[in-house]
């Protein structure tokens, strides 16, 4: 999962929402310095990517990318899935996409003194070319991934991936339902044991 993704996967609590996509810029695991609800963001985004990594499905999609993309597979695909949150998006929320992108862009921009630098030296770029609803295309799939080519360490085998997305989308779509609902259900329980 990308932004979309670990936004959708957040639930309603705002500060829960911004440590979730925070998260990749946060070393270490003392996390009390913190609030508290930042926290469980920071945890539940952890503990998405440590799902999503140890999942059979997303290690057969992994797979299915790999000669494209090689040691980056498992970034194309959480492209990818953001992909197929977005384009199918009102079968999973009840809120408009765009909706929902402007009212997460709202509130990282509200709460933008909260992020690492890293993160918010991103975010005018992510609410200017509108990332989270760009996703529902393939083509705004494939400029996320040219521009990760671009700023990531030799990821330059990520330029062009979705095409393995169009050329296999049936199938990806069949494996992102099957993991989104176990991942869901991964989340509910984690949630009723804190």
């Amino acid at each position: 999962m990308n932004f979309l993704g670990h936004l959708y996967l957040s639930g309603s609590d705002p500060l829960v929402m911004v440590g979730n996509f925070m998260a990749d810029a946060v070393k270490g695991r003392d996390l009390s310095s913190y609030h508290p609800d930042l926290q469980r963001g920071i945890r539940l985004h952890r503990r998405i990517d440590s799902f999503t990594d140890q999942h059979p499905i997303t290690a057969i999609g992994r797979e299915r990318v790999r000669a494209h993309c090689g040691k980056y597979s498992g970034v194309a695909l959480d492209l990818f899935y953001d992909h197929l949150l977005a384009s199918e998006w009102s079968r999973f929320h009840a809120e408009p996409l765009p909706v929902f992108a402007q009212r997460c862009y709202r509130l990282l921009g509200e709460e933008q003194a909260l992020l690492p630098e890293r993160t918010r030296h991103m975010l005018p770029y992510m609410v200017k070319g509108d990332w989270l609803t760009s996703y529902a295309t393939i083509g705004g799939i494939g400029r996320a991934l040219g521009g990760l080519s671009q700023r990531a360490f030799r990821a330059e085998a990520l330029q062009g991936a979705e095409v393995v997305l169009h050329e296999h989308i049936l199938v990806y779509r069949d494996e992102f339902s099957t993991f989104l609902a176990a991942i869901q259900e991964h989340i509910r329980e984690a949630n009723n044991e804190e």
